[in-house]
């Protein structure tokens, strides 16, 4: 049986991605930074401790024996930054803490190395037709700067070594325990909050952290998947507008939304500090995930009504605490 070890397995994504593969029967093993008075994370996997994520890590015992790694673990998107430099903590974590454990995978035989990067390396605005992996990196911030510093790492340590090496990018993964933006969408739909968004036709692609398990329990044991790049998505690209009408369906709601001048929407942005959020409701991000369906014929196993539903039932029992 396949050794498997996840790192960032207490996360939102790495809970999910553990539950997954623990069904189809794989040897789960976990490397972790928090502190824990078990020696078991979820699922029961088996917990390596690991005190942080950077080029000095030693993830020698956490390696032994694994053939796949699959790799979670980053530094996301801080609400309060306190780092007096964001770009070195970034790149201290995602980039270079990425290139210290794939290189030490390698050395011990690890066959395949699985990347979660980000769609945002391509950009933050996309057009029409999505982006694609033939598409030139274009990262913004300093959060996919450093992921697409570590997938060029990555590509280096797969033409000197004979391990081989998948990569992820994702766009916004919601479901249960999601945070963020989109929990704060789910509240406002939820608290019946009038939203200024009516006039807002744009297009996003999002990912249902059920779909993105899946893809990556595919990404890690398909033989064709190697040495390859994959956007992954839930095959449905949607309005701002459109997504409230789907959150308010599943939490049985009414949507409150009025048109609004997107001129004010940016001034308003601006004024209070988060022209970055208004962008995101307004722009266009979507990707094509042909490449993933033809490659590996991947298809997303739930519908992004049902993966709504489920963030639904879950953000109703978490109230309900």
């Amino acid at each position: 049986m396949s050794k498997i070890l996840i790192t960032g397995v207490s996360g939102f994504v790495g809970q999910a991605v553990s539950t997954r593969l623990r069904r189809d029967g794989l040897h789960v093993l976990a490397g972790t930074t928090r502190q824990s008075n078990h020696d078991a994370g979820p699922e029961r996997v088996p917990l390596y401790h690991v005190p942080e994520i950077g080029p000095e890590t030693d993830w020698t015992q956490a390696v032994s024996g694994a053939e796949v790694v699959i790799h979670l673990a980053a530094r996301v998107h801080i609400m309060k930054e306190r780092s007096s430099d964001p770009f070195a903590a970034f790149r201290r974590v995602n980039s270079e803490g990425t290139k210290a454990l794939a290189i030490q995978a390698a050395a011990a035989g690890v066959k395949r190395f699985v990347f979660i990067s980000t769609v945002k390396v391509t950009g933050e605005t996309s057009p029409d037709t999505g982006f694609t992996e033939r598409d030139v990196a274009r990262p913004e911030d300093h959060y996919s700067t450093s992921k697409w510093e570590a997938e060029q790492a990555l590509a280096g340590i797969a033409k000197t070594t004979e391990m081989e090496v998948v990569i992820l990018r994702p766009p916004l993964v919601y479901g249960p325990g999601v945070k963020g933006n989109f929990n704060a969408l789910f509240r406002a739909v939820h608290a019946g909050i009038i939203l200024p968004f009516g006039t807002i036709h744009n297009k996003r692609s999002f990912l249902f952290v059920g779909n993105l398990a899946d893809a990556i329990v595919s990404v890690a044991t398909h033989p064709d998947a190697g040495n390859q790049t994959f956007f992954v998505s839930d095959a449905e690209n949607i309005s701002t507008p459109e997504l409230i009408q789907k959150i308010s369906a599943a939490l049985g709601k009414k949507a409150r939304v009025i048109n609004f001048p997107l001129s004010l929407m940016k001034v308003c942005g601006l004024l209070i500090g988060k022209s970055s959020v208004i962008k995101r409701l307004i722009s266009s991000l979507t990707v094509d995930i042909n490449h993933i369906r033809t490659r590996l014929g991947w298809q997303p196993p739930f519908s992004m009504e049902e993966g709504l539903k489920k963030t639904a039932t879950w953000f109703d029992q978490d109230l309900s605490k």
